[in-house]
């Protein structure tokens, strides 16, 4: 009988990933990966959308209020057909807007719009008509949505596909129109927990 090597047992061996973190299976904590995607420097947009009429069957009636939110998750998805995505916190007042509603804009923010941002994306803010009641925008003729005054490009968008992804929602759009409003300044970025400008 032919010598074998003797069988080695699998508690010998390492496991080949390390324990998991606590809280979570997958091995990182929630500030090890906020921390870790920190790093990751992003543009900054403004999400707008105006709540439908209360009347969908008139087409004379005035829409409801509008809603904004400041989002650092926006990138291009497809040039054929022009797609965008933004992804929002499930069950976020603009999350269920646009279960909804699915015509919505994005203002590329510029560096001068620092406070554009931090407006937007306050924790226990005042209502969306006070946030909009003192900054410049205009109208979107696809989308109704408020386009910011300022911003180095603007978007409309319709809902093409919601993919729920965790605690978030990932929200496929449709750009229907896009615009270049201003061409002053760098863009207005998000690196480390702070807004930054380029440079």
């Amino acid at each position: 009988m032919p010598n074998t090597p003797p069988l080695t047992s699998p508690a010998s061996h390492p496991p080949p990933f390390p324990p998991p973190a606590p809280g979570h299976a997958e091995g990182v904590s929630n500030e090890e990966f906020r921390a870790a995607m920190s790093r990751l420097a992003s543009g900054v947009v403004l999400v707008t959308a105006q709540e439908p009429p209360l009347d969908p069957d008139d087409p004379l009636a005035p829409g409801g209020e509008d809603v904004g939110m400041t989002a650092t998750a926006f990138l291009s998805v497809s040039l054929d057909p022009p797609l965008v995505l933004v992804s929002l916190r499930e069950g976020s007042r603009m999350d269920d807007l646009l279960d909804e509603q699915p015509l919505w804009a994005v203002s590329v923010l510029s560096e001068s719009q620092r406070h554009i941002a931090g407006r937007f994306a306050m924790k226990g803010r005042v209502s969306d008509r006070l946030l909009f009641a003192d900054l410049p925008y205009t109208r979107g003729e696809a989308s109704g949505a408020p386009l910011a005054g300022g911003a180095l490009a603007t978007l409309e968008c319709r809902t093409e596909q919601r993919v729920p992804a965790g605690d978030h929602t990932l929200v496929i759009g449709r750009v229907l129109t896009a615009a270049l409003p201003s061409a002053d300044g760098g863009p207005l970025t998000y690196f480390r927990g702070r807004y930054r400008q380029l440079g």
